[in-house]
């Protein structure tokens, strides 16, 4: 059911936008934005019930709730960044969703160090 409401929501904030554009395009832009802030609002409510899962995992095989807590912050960004380039994108902004996008890669990389740093110990205390 949740799934049909953020689609037709959607559609319903596409379709104004669109007609905004036609009107003042500044307001088409601010539709979008306050439209997909309404949808992530919806979406994030999903995510409850997920993170319950991975804290149920976590605790029955042991993993270290650093590493945890790391690829949410990875998997947060991942999002947050596409999120962000294509409110860019939308309002014509091609060039500055490119730059976000970099932004968002080289700091998932700075994130995912700590995660490199385990694997390559591992690596060598095989070794």
């Amino acid at each position: 059911m949740e799934l049909i409401k953020v689609v037709l929501l959607g559609i319903v904030i596409s379709l104004l936008a669109v007609f905004l554009r036609t009107i003042r395009s500044e307001y088409s832009i601010l539709c979008i934005v306050i439209g997909s802030l309404i949808l992530i609002y919806y979406i994030v409510n999903s995510l409850v019930d997920i993170f319950a899962f991975f804290n149920n995992v976590m605790e029955k095989t042991g993993i270290d709730q650093d590493l945890f807590v790391i690829l949410l912050k990875i998997i947060g960004v991942g999002y947050l960044v596409e999120f962000s380039a294509g409110i860019c994108s939308d309002s014509g902004n091609t060039s500055i969703a490119n730059k976000v996008v970099l932004a968002g890669k080289i700091l998932i990389f700075l994130l995912s160090m700590p995660i490199i740093k385990n694997l390559f110990e591992m690596v060598m205390d095989l070794l």
